[in-house]
């Protein structure tokens, strides 16, 4: 008979390993579950109103720490909690920031940053926007000091800001950072829009 090899003999399961596997899992969830509640989180498209620029099912991984640091700009996309449900999160594109006047006329979004003067108004340029969209928008809102107006890339589809009103800076959750599926969709920083030099705030 060969000599037996000690270090192949199987091992009885000691307190160690249990006393290693407990660290093992604490550790594991003082990392995981911060980083899960107040760094990133998935969140699922659902429905049309961000239509092209993101579609019904596509997972996304939402960075929820930048915006803690810095406020939303306008084209910026944001994940936020529905003013009338907090329950429920949605997905838009920022139109217009805090302490501004939106005029909307048809498809035209007119921004007047330092109201009641109006002398460096605007129309917003907008290509993420579907070139067919007939909305007949006709509205004036002014923001609060911590208001944001967002709208959907859809316009037509979209249930946003004209209906509902403003979001409050409290209830925004954070901006996209992955989209990760459909895998031939993968980008960072997916939707992202930066405003022209003559409309930077």
């Amino acid at each position: 008979m060969p000599p037996t090899n000690d270090n192949e003999s199987p091992r009885p399961i000691t307190s160690h390993f249990w006393r290693d596997l407990i660290i093992f899992i604490v550790i594991a969830l003082v990392v995981i579950i911060p980083i899960r509640m107040y760094v990133a989180q998935p969140f699922v498209v659902s429905g049309s109103s961000m239509y092209p620029t993101f579609k019904n099912g596509q997972y996304l991984i939402v960075n929820e720490l930048s915006y803690h640091f810095s406020n939303p700009q306008r084209g910026d996309i944001i994940i936020f909690k529905y003013p009338l449900d907090p329950s429920q999160y949605f997905i838009k594109r920022v139109i217009g920031l805090p302490g501004e006047k939106l005029t909307l006329t048809g498809t035209k979004v007119n921004i007047c940053k330092n109201p009641p003067s109006c002398t460096d108004d605007f129309t917003l340029n907008e290509p993420y926007v579907l070139p067919a969209d007939q909305s007949q928008n006709m509205m004036t809102v002014t923001l609060g000091p911590q208001q944001y107006f967002v709208m959907g890339d859809n316009r037509y589809e979209s249930s946003d800001s004209r209906s509902w009103g403003p979001v409050p800076r409290n209830l925004i959750v954070g901006t996209p950072l992955f989209r990760l599926y459909p895998f031939n969709t993968m980008s960072v920083s997916p939707g992202t829009y930066t405003e022209p030099s003559g409309e930077q705030n």
